[in-house]
């Protein structure tokens, strides 16, 4: 059992941003970066002097270094390099995107290096990790992690992984509407049927839970795990770039990565604008070359919520038609829900609400922060797993399947064994029989996914039964059992009636990282921490070195002063004096130890300024 001391955080690993919390004092709350924010943005870079930069430092330099700027890794984690996702990603991204040495799973190039998106994230969660660190004054291991309700064994396994990099020992992966139905219901006595609708800046959700005192019972889950804001993004960028050629004799700023990034800011800006005004102004100046001779080109657009409205309205449909599915699944009528709870950025769209609003016919729940509530609710949970029941730590979740779970049947089609929607823990057997003369053996894969075809869905994991007697096509009967445990761990045995010989594995998912990579990178990532906690040092260093200076200074300012009453001279020296300090103070909430050292010295001269000036004798003397 952990400790008080010990502390837990929930981590909302966010395709866009993501948001570390933790309950302190029986209270979920949301720990700020060290900046002071409370989102930190999801992009991970590498400047062009070689620094690893990530959140805000690395989003600031998005436009000038496009293609060693990684963003929407989410999107990204888990997938089989030859998707259609990862095809359409390769299309649009900045930076390049190669295939794994297995040919399986995708590397982002990053720095001139081919990187794990698995990589990527513990990159974020590291920072997430240090703000947590910071704000607590000691060391955090432990997290739950949050994922969306649709991802596959695969994408959750990559989500682990991206934690061990970290230095976080994950307790458990949660699904984000979940989370954010427990932050809703926490410290209340609700007996409600709730629909969480999560529309983030990549994927969205939708669930359907019973929530009776402290038990969560998901019914049922669905989902896109390639929706959300960046498509409403994409849908303004390429509305902008078809009218910019029209103006500008056929010039494709899609050819130019500089623009586009500068594009893609801006189109998030007014996006987010539009949710509360009319209409939004996109000015770019001197965003492209006109040829030989000639004047920049600029773009100037008037963007109003109607257009975007009339651009993004299939996005919205897309939202709705996986909501009507899910509560098909889940057997509930609209009219039967009590409460709609909004979450992600997205919703904050006028047009979202109104759309979720019309398919409910009422009004749905703000009550909750759309961007802090799925990292709360996942703190809640931490503190359930670290602290005993009579601390506060009650919370039951009764989660389901995401997809189907089953296996390949002659033909290449998909059989399903266990439903998607099923509550786990469960069991399920199926039979089945030989398909050929004195078939002896049988292949067993794994597999998971809403397609009737094999190959469309995620292999888990095969096996081989072996020891088969030999009998006619159709004689053999074959018990194929799935089981899953509460912690979402599957188990799949397949047993010969006749003979009792029987084979089984525990399916363990894949990031596409094997176990000799994983160490591999875990052990780069121990010794980049202990240089960053060099690094960390002579920050300090530095930092205490200026503060002491700019407060010696400082304290001989009145006796400058008084010495400047009795003087002519003086008085522009201390003018340049003052923009020292200035400097200095702003290099003081940096991280570059070069700028604290080249501060430092100027410092040292601005002292010896000041105290020959608060020596100096009145004039004529």
């Amino acid at each position: 059992m952990m400790s008080d001391q010990d502390p837990v955080v929930g981590i909302d690993l966010g395709t866009t941003n993501s948001v570390v919390a933790t309950v302190r004092d029986g209270v979920p709350r949301v720990i700020p970066n060290r900046s002071g924010q409370p989102l930190t943005p999801s992009v991970v870079a590498v400047a062009k002097n070689g620094k690893p930069l990530v959140g805000s430092l690395a989003k600031r330099q998005a436009i000038t270094n496009a293609e060693n700027t990684v963003y929407a890794a989410k999107r990204l984690i888990g997938r089989r390099w030859g998707s259609k996702e990862v095809e359409d990603a390769r299309r649009v991204l900045p930076y390049e995107l190669v295939a794994g040495p297995e040919g399986n799973d995708i590397r982002v190039m990053l720095g001139g290096r081919p990187v794990s998106v698995a990589e990527i994230s513990s990159q974020v969660l590291a920072e997430l990790k240090a703000d947590a660190e910071a704000w607590f004054g000691g060391p955090v291991t432990r997290a739950v992690i949050t994922v969306p309700a649709y991802f596959n064994d695969g994408q959750r396994q990559a989500t682990k992984d991206a934690g061990r990099i970290a230095g976080l020992e994950v307790l458990r992966i949660i699904n984000e509407p979940t989370s954010a139905a427990l932050a809703y219901g926490f410290g209340k006595k609700l007996e409600k049927k709730v629909v969480v609708f999560d529309l983030g800046g990549g994927t969205f959700d939708v669930s359907v839970l019973d929530i009776g005192q402290s038990v969560y019972d998901v019914v049922a889950v669905g989902g896109d795990t390639y929706l959300g804001g960046e498509d409403f993004d994409r849908r303004i960028m390429d509305w902008l770039t078809f009218n910019f050629a029209k103006e500008n004799g056929g010039v494709d700023l899609r050819q130019d990565k500089m623009a586009l990034q500068r594009l893609r800011d801006a189109s998030e800006r007014a996006k987010c604008e539009l949710s509360g005004t009319p209409t939004a102004d996109i000015h770019l100046p001197f965003l492209a070359a006109a040829g030989e001779g000639k004047a920049a080109l600029h773009l100037t657009k008037q963007l109003s919520r109607d257009k975007l409205e009339e651009l993004t309205k299939d996005l919205v449909e897309r939202c709705i038609a996986v909501t009507e599915k899910t509560l098909k699944d889940a057997g509930v009528r609209p009219n039967q829900v009590d409460e709609v709870i909004l979450v992600g950025g997205m919703t904050r769209m006028p047009r979202v609400q109104r759309a979720v609003r019309d398919y409910f016919g009422k009004e749905p729940c703000k009550g909750v922060h759309p961007d802090e509530v799925v990292a709360l609710g996942a703190a809640i949970q931490a503190q359930a797993l670290a602290a005993p029941a009579a601390q506060g730590g009650e919370v039951l979740l009764l989660d389901v399947t995401p997809q189907n779970l089953g296996i390949m049947v002659v033909g290449g089609y998909f059989q399903t064994i266990i439903p998607r929607n099923t509550t786990v823990p469960t069991n399920q057997t199926h039979l089945f029989t030989t398909v050929q003369e004195n078939q002896t053996s049988v292949r067993i894969a794994v597999l998971q996914g809403e397609s009737d075809k094999a190959t469309d869905n995620e292999l888990l994991g095969e096996f081989v039964l072996a020891g088969i007697r030999p009998a006619r096509r159709g004689e053999v009967a074959i018990e194929i059992t799935f089981d899953i445990s509460a912690d979402g761990i599957v188990g799949v045995s397949a047993r010969d009636v006749d003979t009792g010989q029987e084979q089984s594995i525990n399916v363990t998912a894949t990031s596409g990282l094997t176990e000799d990579e994983l160490k591999r990178i875990i052990d780069a990532h121990l010794d980049d921490q202990l240089e960053k906690k060099q690094s960390s040092a002579d920050l300090e260093r530095a930092r205490a070195r200026v503060a002491a200076t700019v407060d010696e200074i400082e304290g001989l300012v009145p006796a400058v002063q008084k010495a400047l009453e009795r003087s002519r001279f003086g008085r522009d020296a201390v003018q340049k004096a003052e923009g020292v300090l200035a400097r200095a103070r702003l290099a003081q909430e940096g991280k570059d130890t070069d700028e604290l050292a080249s501060v430092a010295e100027a410092l040292d001269r601005t002292l010896q300024l000041f105290k020959g000036l608060a020596a100096t004798p009145p004039d004529g003397a």
